[in-house]
């Protein structure tokens, strides 16, 4: 409860990066005892979504601009070597083997049709995760994880921002077409609708860092 509670408020821009995180006035606010709340915390650090401030308690994670802008770069990169090692597969075996993407992006109409903001973003991440393991390599899943998690506080940003000032749709478009692109088994599709996919178009990068 306290870590799904943190983690939706942090997602949302209710906690702001560098807000302080008061375990007292988390404890008060969702009427629990401070042990839950220190594991939400702790939780939430390994995830790199708040951090540890020695003798000053915890405070969102501030990431600057160039730290994203690396860190989408890392993003892509992977994928692309994912999407190189996977394509194309076996055509009697194709759709078995998107199947997880296709699950992921069906998670995510779910979650914008209820309405439920933070279930989009899990989906949303479960969907590049999908990408990634279309490689089938688990050294690759393992280099990827650490990576995404870290920018699961801008990919949310992003696909929030396209929601308010464009259509909360659009979102779910722009992974549709990354999906058709995948599904059509040529890499050379697939890679290009990867560089277009348009992750930090509504991502204002001087508001985060």
């Amino acid at each position: 409860m306290a870590t799904r509670q943190v983690r939706s408020e942090v997602l949302s821009g209710e906690l702001e990066p560098g807000s302080r995180v008061v375990e007292e006035t988390l404890c008060a606010r969702l009427g629990i005892s401070r042990a839950p709340v220190r594991e939400a915390l702790r939780l939430l650090a390994q995830q790199g979504l708040v951090e540890h401030l020695p003798r000053r308690g915890f405070r969102v994670t501030v990431w600057s601009a160039e730290d994203i802008l690396e860190l989408f770069e890392l993003r892509q990169v992977l994928e692309q070597h994912a999407l190189r090692r996977a394509l194309p597969v076996a055509s009697s075996t194709s759709r078995d083997s998107f199947a997880p993407v296709r699950a992921a992006l069906d998670e995510m109409r779910d979650a914008d049709s209820r309405g439920d903001t933070l279930g989009k973003d899990d989906a949303h991440r479960r969907f590049h995760e999908a990408i990634v393991s279309l490689a089938g390599s688990r050294q690759l899943d393992v280099a990827y994880a650490p990576i995404l998690l870290k920018l699961q506080l801008p990919m949310a940003r992003n696909l929030r921002e396209e929601a308010r000032v464009a259509n909360p749709v659009d979102g779910i478009r722009r992974h549709e077409w990354l999906l058709d692109a995948i599904e059509s088994n040529d890499v050379s599709v697939a890679l290009a609708a990867l560089k277009q996919h348009g992750e930090l178009t509504y991502l204002h990068l001087e508001s985060i860092s």
